[in-house]
């Protein structure tokens, strides 16, 4: 059991991941280094001062908005921050053994992401998506050998069934679908199956609500991107999977 102390120092490294992470959501579909140059307001350029680059904080008291031209900045960046310190001090509270905090903190690391990039630009990243890969991986081997073969059988199927989906539907899911699939099961294990079962009723409801809100003729191409709802199928089955599936095995007996 962590200490609150313990709780508060993770959840300050975890808004600080979130801070790069908005960095990624915002530089890596433009292609642009995330490393150089620093932090800086994308309408005037100025160079964010280090006080006014402090997580969530730094928003509140510039009231949304950039110290030099006064251009907002979206609630987003604070959000993004939020999230990922609450979701990273979640996982340090509910786990105990190495493989599980250290896979549950990359879960988050590539969830809040791949969600907030699917979700404004239509695409999931190969640069997210396949060192996150290659490290679940290398801890899962370091970490839980013995849990790994399981962990790359998942990802496999995962990634399968959705390559199957992708050839026969190209229009209906995208390559960048597939590839997290099989990406969600080298981090969950067998919960990668309730976290895709929570994504597709998520998806079907909210792309129904989507077309039934339109008119007929401007349904034609009014896709809903997939990436944010298995990142959130992979943040509840994070936490719930076994629970889930326990749950669901005793319905079947």
């Amino acid at each position: 059991m962590s200490t609150t102390a313990e709780l508060i120092a993770v959840a300050a490294v975890g808004a600080a991941f979130g801070s790069f992470l908005n960095v990624v959501v915002h530089r890596l579909p433009r292609g642009e280094s995330l490393v150089s140059p620093g932090s800086h307001c994308p309408t005037c350029n100025a160079a964010v001062k280090p006080y006014d680059n402090v997580p969530v904080l730094a928003w509140i008291w510039l009231r949304g908005r950039c110290r030099a031209c006064r251009a907002k900045i979206s609630a987003r960046y604070p959000l993004v921050e939020a999230l990922t310190a609450a979701l990273c001090v979640a996982v340090i509270a509910t786990r105990s053994d190495a493989a599980g905090i250290m896979l549950g903190l990359l879960t988050v690391l590539v969830a809040v992401p791949v969600a907030a990039i699917d979700f404004e630009h239509h695409v999931i990243p190969n640069r997210i998506t396949a060192p996150a890969a290659a490290i679940a991986i290398a801890l899962g081997v370091a970490l839980d050998p013995s849990g790994e073969p399981s962990k790359l059988l998942a990802a496999a199927i995962a990634g399968g069934a959705f390559l199957l989906v992708a050839l026969a539907v190209p229009k209906g899911m995208g390559m960048g679908d597939v590839k997290l699939a099989g990406l969600l099961g080298l981090l969950l294990g067998s919960s990668v199956a309730p976290a895709i079962a929570i994504a597709l009723v998520g998806g079907v409801v909210v792309g129904v609500a989507v077309l039934a809100g339109r008119e007929p003729g401007e349904r034609h191409g009014a896709g809903v991107p997939f990436g944010p709802f298995l990142a959130v199928g992979a943040v509840a089955a994070l936490f719930c999977g076994h629970a889930i599936l326990a749950a669901y095995l005793h319905h079947l007996t």
